[in-house]
């Protein structure tokens, strides 16, 4: 008997060499081969008769080959097949097929899914068909063998699930069928039940070893629109399970983290005195909102673990600076890290101008400062002279001793990921529970900040130990950017606007794709771009470059240049995605707009707007578009909105891909997709926290063990995330 732990070589028919080839998709126990679902189904249970068809209708048909070849026309090579069932013929098209020269030969039996067109002469054809070589036909027309009999059984007359292929094409979907099915006859019977009661009978789950018979060997009265849709009561217990147990390891997280001795910062007068004397302008609604909620947060004596979410431009940076003012008034150091030096010396620059003034003593701690430097600020925060500490991530990493550190503000989260941010806060615990003053100190607390607006499916996954304020209101005098698309053959009008804008005295940013060009792209690259612009199209403008390889010290220079007036134009990377506040910049040109991710499109439009002029963004487009290229484009003229555009860029790229890595710290779904599951996900937090509000008449503390139990070996095992308490 297999169990689910068991290792995946020892079932029969894979052994040591497939096993490695599964390990690159993420296959090692027979519990990953169960839960490698069907991407699809097909409905083979009345396969069509090619007599039968009808122009326009998706169809299956099971049909035997009768030729094939390989024709080459002048824009592309064209694979042809001919299919038969008696004398009835069906024409088989895929473009560029050169890949399926030698795939079919004629008496193969083949199964045909796609959608029936009328060809030119009359004839029916399916272009592009999805395909499966089902054997040899013989003359009696049956399969021989037990083997083939085992997969025409698995492959005909039924609903067949159909896998994603593995190891270049040589594990298929038929190996897959065959596979699952040999593991689950020699399943142990008796799964354990790891979901409380009260919970399966709310959502009316059905037992984990039926989900995964049902799941890849329908029954023939399943709809088959449930299946398609991953909405058939298996889906449901499969995707419901695997969300239940990272919520309810999130929600653990949260519950221990408010068990821990935080500190209860006092929000007397004097500290509502100094916070109204830093405010540089009249707050919005919404920033007054997210500060008592933060403020809330830091008298409780449980830490604070708070994400502040805002779009670009909303003010978040004087909300995490009017926080800070709550703790170094009652005594405590305030540490904010940022995921770069340049963002770093931003808010380094921001919090001086802002703070000093009121008597706070602001220090800038980052990798590029001479190793004396270092020394001496490092002495200042252990001696408790630096209230305000700003670098990046090394801040936590190297050797800092803080005095009293009452709350560490991380920007730009996302970059950092969700298991650095772990490690984080139990380096800021250790790093504040140290202190030489005083008793030991309790958990600071944790302001997390970022402009990447993060749909709410994500920030429960990513975010689902964290409480979350919400940013959703511009500071007053922002005025909105106007949005424009042009194709690059216009770029004559787009300088003559931007002359005109210079004259006007604005300052524009002109964003390229890459800094060099290569033979691989076409792309118009930064620093070719920037000689043409300053010599040839502006010779009379000054015009800067900015990149990331330039060394930090020239980046910095440009930078303030650019800041103080001095240029007219920076050309750059996408180096400025983040952080630079330059109010008087109202023109940012995109080139090549359409290869950059929408969230990034968002992010850089961000830095203009910034001051009381009307700004502009034109996105000049080069060459054919694909068709997400077109949806990115389209939503950036139609909205400013941060949030809409964060859907459509989660529903574009998907999770994995959202903050464009793979490292964001967002959990290897085996089933779940959160953009399709959104319910299901926001069902599986509710029932989380119903679980862990246990025991009660509801819930008994041994079912209540049993979850915990299979959510550490999940968490640790499948996800790979840190352990749980």
């Amino acid at each position: 008997m297999l169990e689910p732990a068991t290792s995946i070589q020892y079932v029969k028919g894979i052994g040591p060499r497939l096993a490695e080839v599964l390990a690159a998709k993420g296959i090692h126990t027979v519990d990953d081969l169960l839960h490698y679902l069907p991407f699809r189904y097909e409905d083979r249970l009345n396969p069509r008769g090619i007599a039968e068809l009808r122009a326009g209708e998706m169809a299956t048909v099971i049909a035997e080959v009768r030729n094939s070849g390989l024709f080459r026309t002048r824009r592309m090579p064209i694979f042809q097949m001919t299919a038969g069932q008696g004398r009835a013929r069906l024409k088989c098209l895929w473009f560029h097929g050169t890949y399926l020269q030698d795939k079919f030969k004629p008496g193969q039996m083949v199964a045909l899914y796609g959608k029936v067109e009328a060809g030119r002469n009359g004839e029916l054809e399916i272009i592009q068909p999805q395909f499966e070589i089902l054997g040899e036909s013989n003359e009696e027309g049956s399969a021989d063998g037990p083997e083939q009999k085992l997969a025409a059984s698995l492959e005909i007359g039924r609903i067949v699930p159909i896998y994603e292929s593995a190891g270049n094409g040589r594990l298929t979907s038929r190996w897959f069928r065959r596979i699952i099915r040999t593991a689950l006859d020699n399943l142990t019977p008796d799964l354990p039940e790891t979901i409380p009661s009260a919970v399966r009978r709310r959502l009316g789950l059905i037992a984990p070893r039926q989900a995964l018979e049902d799941v890849h060997w329908p029954d023939p009265g399943e709809s088959f629109s449930d299946l398609q849709a991953f909405r058939a009561p298996a889906h449901i217990r499969l995707i419901f399970e695997e969300l239940f147990f990272i919520e309810l390891g999130l929600e653990l997280k949260r519950r221990e983290q408010k068990a821990q001795t935080g500190i209860a910062f006092r929000l007397d007068d004097r500290a509502r005195e100094a916070i109204k004397k830093i405010l540089p302008f009249h707050p919005t609604a919404a920033q007054k909102r997210v500060l008592k909620e933060i403020a809330a947060d830091m008298e409780k004596p449980s830490p604070m673990r708070r994400l502040l979410q805002g779009d670009v431009g909303s003010g978040k940076t004087i909300v995490a600076f009017e926080a800070a003012v709550i703790a170094i008034e009652n005594g405590y150091q305030v540490a904010l890290m940022a995921p770069t030096e340049i963002l770093a010396q931003q808010h380094y620059f921001s919090a001086r101008r802002i703070l000093e003034n009121a008597g706070y003593r602001v220090v800038l701690l980052t990798g590029s400062l001479e190793d004396d430097r270092k020394r001496e600020i490092r002495r200042h925060i252990a001696q408790g002279n630096a209230q305000l500490v700003i670098g990046t991530h090394a801040l936590i990493e190297q050797r800092v001793e803080f005095a009293r550190l009452g709350l560490v503000v991380v920007d730009e989260q996302h970059r950092f990921g969700v298991l650095q941010r772990f490690k984080l806060m139990k380096k800021s615990g250790d790093a504040g529970s140290k202190g030489p003053v005083g008793p030991a100190l309790g958990e600071p607390d944790v302001l997390v900040m970022t402009a990447t607006p993060i749909p709410r499916t994500l920030a429960l996954t990513l975010y689902g130990d964290l409480d979350i304020s919400v940013l959703d209101e511009m500071p007053p005098g922002r005025t909105p950017i106007v949005t424009r698309r042009i194709s690059d053959d216009r770029c004559d009008e787009v300088w003559d606007f931007v002359r005109k804008q210079v004259a006007a005295g604005h300052q524009t940013y002109v964003v390229y794709p890459v800094i060099e060009e290569s033979e691989e792209t076409e792309l118009k690259a930064a620093m070719k771009m920037y000689k043409e612009l300053d010599k040839k199209v502006f010779p009379d403008l000054r015009v800067g470059l900015l990149h990331g390889r330039m060394e930090p010290d020239l980046k910095e220079q440009v930078m303030r240049m650019f800041q103080k007036g001095d240029l007219d134009i920076l050309v750059s990377t996408t180096v400025i995605e983040v952080g630079v506040d330059v109010a008087n910049a109202n023109v940012m040109v995109i080139e090549h707009a359409e290869r950059f991710g929408l969230a990034q499109l968002h992010q850089l439009r961000g830095r203009i707007g910034r001051g009381a002029a009307k700004s502009y963004c034109v996105l000049m487009t080069g060459g054919k578009i694909s068709e997400d290229g077109e949806r990115r484009l389209d939503a950036m003229v139609r909205t400013t909105d941060g949030f809409q555009i964060a859907e459509l860029d989660l529903e574009l790229r998907g999770p994995g891909e959202f903050f464009g890595t793979r490292q964001a710290g967002l959990p290897s779904f085996q089933v779940a997709n959160l953009i399709r599951d959104r319910e299901l996900l926001e069902a599986a937090k509710r029932e989380a926290a119903s679980v862990l509000a246990g025991p009660n008449a509801e819930i008994s503390q041994e079912e209540i063990n049993r979850a915990l139990r299979q959510m550490r070996t999940r968490w640790q095992r499948t996800y790979g995330l840190v352990e749980v308490g």
